[in-house]
């Protein structure tokens, strides 16, 4: 067995989805050269196509902080000796790469051929994404490095995905792949070696909220994640990717300090990893804690939304990554992602977004639409293991994000707020009908509210998507109360429709004690539930709900 074998930027890897649909294993290198011929990237999961972009723009950033389109060397970093750059320069750098169409190949391949030696899979000392003193770490199988599966030894899959041998061993492709979606995402269920060790928790990339702008193909979709601006506004370190460390990090559990270049956040070694293989298929790995730091104002990370914690009497409000919840669509989280509210904190993304597209930028045309894309995993108890892994995306004009699109972000926001008073009311309708029918099961006004945001789902997108800030206000006044019109029938057709299904008993209705009675001897108070008067209230507090604001 070859001790070197399997290099990145060589062989390919990388799945890659083709204009036609169709999908292709690609290397490193070949990926950011034509990124331009690939739709997106195909991954076995969007939340690995996550980890394997990250890898991507690491590259970007390192070849790109350094040397401008033609290869020479301008960094925009501050350098002991040379003069400091701007902001502006970045912003240059970034259009003029954009206006290209695709990555220069020279300054790209001349930094790959650099550092090839860190690009093995298999390798003495140097193994990609790995540390050999992983070696005394917890020891998994493939099938818990499959992010499909990701099933422990003591906890077994009912209907895997994967059968056989395909739960036993993988190529080393696919093991690449895998490889870097459980150093993002890897659960805590793995017991440190030594005594007294911190604990880092999930993998980086599980505690985030992540989120990325999508572009039309895999080259506009890096262009639009390479945030060469923190937060749109102030320049980088230098760029230290985890390959170009005189000697990687081994020591378990390790705090370290906040970076301050995205190359080093974007290569993270949130664990300490080691591929184990038998003849050509990886079999499994051995994995330890590894590098952490405090997640508090990690404003660094330009890839998560933001939760705002209240301090104490005089203390500054700080902010943390806020994870994504699995039964939310991603249009319900608009006001604190967009809307810039009080104690919000717009991602990063959003700003540098924001700031392409800005008066005197204008790298970005502001009539264009832009997408956004979640993924995350579910974690189980104390993120013990993972149960669930999601993703969802929303499209939207550019210049709803900029100073003319403000007024609307505001009414969109308001918007999301009177469907989350409206899946109130039908949960409230849900509860009132159940009590009128003898029923008090407390699961039924949250599967009603489910099965409103279901139903509202896609009218809400399509009213999101077909917003154009630079319409004449008459326009705007009248696509506003369509979209609420629209949004009260739903509401009003959900709720007959569950008023019918209530049957005859509720129909009659009954009289209940009311809350707080029960125990209570003669003349305590009673209320009466029926399917009449529940839905008579259901209405009145949809038609409230618009006319207290205003609306339709």
């Amino acid at each position: 067995m070859k001790e070197v074998e399997f290099n990145l930027l060589e062989e390919p890897w990388i799945r890659v989805l083709l204009p036609d649909c169709g999908v292709r294993e690609v290397s490193l290198t070949d990926a950011l050269l034509h990124a331009r011929d690939y739709v997106d990237l195909a991954g076995e999961l969007p939340t690995q196509d996550v980890a394997v972009l990250r890898l991507l723009l690491a590259v970007l950033h390192s070849v790109f902080a350094r040397v401008d389109v033609a290869g020479r060397e301008v960094p925009l970093y501050y350098s002991a000796g040379a003069p400091r750059p701007s902001t502006d320069e970045a912003l240059a750098r970034w259009q003029s790469l954009w206006k290209l169409g695709h990555f220069p190949e020279e300054p790209v391949r001349e930094y790959l051929a650099r550092w090839r030696e860190r690009f093995w899979l298999f390798h003495p000392e140097w193994p990609f994404w790995q540390v050999p003193e992983a070696s005394v770490g917890t020891e998994y199988t493939s099938a818990k490095l499959n992010g499909e599966l990701s099933e422990s030894s003591n906890k077994l899959r009912l209907f895997p995905a994967y059968m056989g041998v395909g739960k036993s061993e993988m190529d080393y492709a696919q093991a690449a792949r895998w490889l870097l979606h459980i150093n993002g995402y890897d659960d805590t269920s793995a017991k440190p070696k030594g005594k007294g060790l911190p604990s880092p928790g999930a993998g980086w990339l599980g505690k985030l909220g992540l989120i990325q702008a999508q572009g039309n193909n895999l080259f506009e979709t890096l262009m639009l994640n390479l945030t060469l601006l923190q937060d749109g506004e102030s320049l980088w370190g230098a760029p230290r990717p985890c390959w170009e460390l005189e000697a990687p990090r081994s020591a378990e559990r390790v705090q370290i300090a906040l970076p301050d270049n995205p190359a080093e956040l974007l290569t993270l070694q949130s664990r300490r990893l080691l591929l184990h293989r038998d003849g050509d298929k990886v079999t499994g790995y051995t994995l330890l804690g590894g590098d952490f730091f405090e997640r508090t104002n990690a404003f660094c990370e330009q890839m998560t939304t933001w939760r705002a914690v209240e301090g104490k009497k005089d203390e500054m409000t700080t902010y943390q990554p806020k994870r994504h919840e699995p039964s939310k669509q991603f249009w319900r989280e608009f006001p604190s992602v967009f809307a810039q509210r009080p104690n919000t904190r717009p991602p990063g993304i959003v700003r540098w977004i924001t700031r392409l597209q800005a008066p005197g930028v204008l790298c970005l045309d502001r009539k264009s639409l832009v997408r956004f894309r979640i993924a995350a995993v579910k974690y189980g108890d104390k993120d013990f293991f993972v149960t669930d892994a999601f993703s969802d995306e929303l499209s939207f004009h550019a210049a709803l994000l900029d100073e003319l699109g403000k007024r609307w972000r505001l009414m969109v926001s308001e918007e999301i707020d009177r469907c989350q008073s409206l899946a109130v009311a039908v949960g409230h309708l849900a509860n009132d009908l159940a009590l009128a029918a003898g029923n008090r099961a407390k699961t039924l006004p949250q599967g009603a509210k489910e099965q409103f945001y279901f139903q509202i789902d896609q009218p809400f997108r399509q009213w999101l998507y077909s917003i154009d800030p630079e319409r004449e206000e008459e326009e705007e006044r009248e696509s506003l109360l369509a979209w609420q019109r629209q949004a009260q029938r739903i509401a009003r057709d959900l709720g007959a429709q569950m008023a019918e299904q209530a049957g005859p008993a509720a129909f009659a209705g009954r009289s209940i004690d009311k809350e707080g009675g029960k125990g209570k001897k003669d003349g305590q108070e009673k209320a009466f539930y029926s399917t009449p008067t529940a839905y008579n209230r259901f209405l009145n507090q949809v038609s409230a709900i618009y006319s207290a604001g205003g609306g339709a």
